[in-house]
């Protein structure tokens, strides 16, 4: 949502440099240099980043040094302020993206490439969400389960995370799919299963996943290496994996698609210097992110991969 300021007629502009005026106007009225300073014309234009929560004034507070980071150096192109709008559902992001109210987006893989699908926007950037650069999905249950590999769930209950999430929904359920084992959504955790099918019920969050785990109440559950790693060094009840799946970039950052490649192009270059300074490292961890880097195997595969696994699930349904 970047609109810029108003500048001067080529012919003023003409007519000042005749007669040596080295002003800058901030409009189209005649400025009288002789008793007044040179003004500088501040730049009016507006970047937004956007984001998806139920927790509005933590996702303002972890983003808004990185918005007016970027709106103190794009004074170039016009930009001079910053905002950070949340939104609580993806399909209002995907309106403010389609009407220009937000310029740069960043989630995990699969709510990133519904919305950029959906809007047109650019993916630019891989982030790193803290140290960690690629994840993915782990199908665990309690060590004392006769459960022993993922072909034993059928029958069973696993538990996800939500609909929107990549690591705790989109990657263990094309998983079930690519292993032919047939997954369905049930109503509760306490539903019944057909013995050729492996239901699946959403806990909300992955500590609630886990927790479900741990007490007994699912068969198994699916939720990311990292958070899965640090259960197992704090829980009392030991843990087994049952099976994983492929990796995937942690987090990405896209760009309305019609901002324009130089202006895009100078954002990308702007985050991933943050690396290089102490004012970027300390707008890092406020962030929660580690570094914003480059794919490394080019833009277009991860989400040629995830589009993949998302039509797989459509195809099933």
């Amino acid at each position: 949502m970047i609109h810029k300021t108003l500048f001067p007629t080529f012919l003023l502009a003409l007519v000042l440099a005749i007669a040596g005026c080295t002003t800058t106007i901030p409009n189209e009225e005649t400025v009288d240099t002789s008793s007044e300073p040179n003004e500088v014309v501040e730049a009016a234009g507006l970047i937004v980043i956007g984001d998806i929560s139920d927790e509005p004034i933590k996702k303002i507070e972890r983003h808004q040094p990185l918005a007016d980071y970027l709106a103190a150096n794009l004074s170039e192109y016009g930009i001079g302020k910053a905002e950070v709008k949340i939104a609580q559902d993806m399909e209002t992001m995907i309106q403010w993206i389609e009407d220009g109210e937000v310029d740069i987006y960043m989630d995990s893989l699969y709510p990133a490439m519904i919305i950029a699908d959906a809007t047109g926007a650019t993916p630019i950037l891989r982030r790193w969400k803290k140290d960690v650069a690629e994840y993915h999905t782990v199908f665990f249950t309690r060590a004392d389960s006769e459960l022993a590999a993922l072909e034993d769930l059928t029958g069973q209950i696993v538990a996800f995370e939500e609909p929107n999430s990549t690591s705790g929904y989109m990657l263990p359920h094309a998983f079930l799919i690519e292993a032919d084992l047939n997954p369905l959504e049930v109503a509760s955790i306490s539903s019944a299963v057909s013995d050729d099918a492996v239901g699946y019920a959403f806990s909300g969050e992955d500590q609630n996943t886990l927790q479900w785990v741990i007490s007994g109440e699912a068969a198994a559950g699916a939720t990311d290496n990292y958070s899965y790693e640090e259960v197992v060094e704090e829980s009392e009840v030991e843990l087994k994996v049952l099976a994983q799946t492929e990796d995937v970039p942690r987090g990405v950052v896209i760009a309305r698609g019609d901002l324009g490649d130089e202006v895009i192009s100078k954002i990308s270059s702007l985050m991933m210097g943050l690396v290089e300074t102490d004012e970027g490292l300390e707008i890092l961890d406020t962030n929660k992110t580690g570094q914003f880097d480059e794919f490394p195997d080019g833009l277009d595969l991860a989400f040629e991969r995830m589009r993949e696994l998302y039509a797989m699930i459509e195809t099933a349904q």
